[in-house]
């Protein structure tokens, strides 16, 4: 699992029937890397969330047949980025 937070909505007219209508959100990194998961939460811009990858993303995601290597988890309560770290 990792954390990242939420920015934008990914819309994308044509897609793979395998990712079905899962929505698409792109997270950004605490280094600033920005990577795409599909959000069967429901997430705001600027939430924190945690992340699964891999074949448990699918799970996450609630269909095993989506086809996804990163799935937003969770929504994280209260969290305070640190810089220092």
């Amino acid at each position: 699992m990792d954390i990242y937070q939420a920015e934008k909505t990914l819309v994308c007219t044509s897609r793979i029937p395998g990712l079905k209508q899962a929505p698409l959100r792109i997270l950004r990194s605490r280094s600033g890397s920005k990577v795409v998961a599909t959000d069967p939460v429901g997430v705001r811009e600027g939430n924190w969330v945690f992340t699964s990858s891999g074949s448990a993303a699918r799970f996450a995601q609630g269909d095993f047949e989506v086809l996804t290597d990163l799935t937003i988890a969770g929504i994280i309560d209260n969290w305070q980025e640190d810089a220092s770290q």
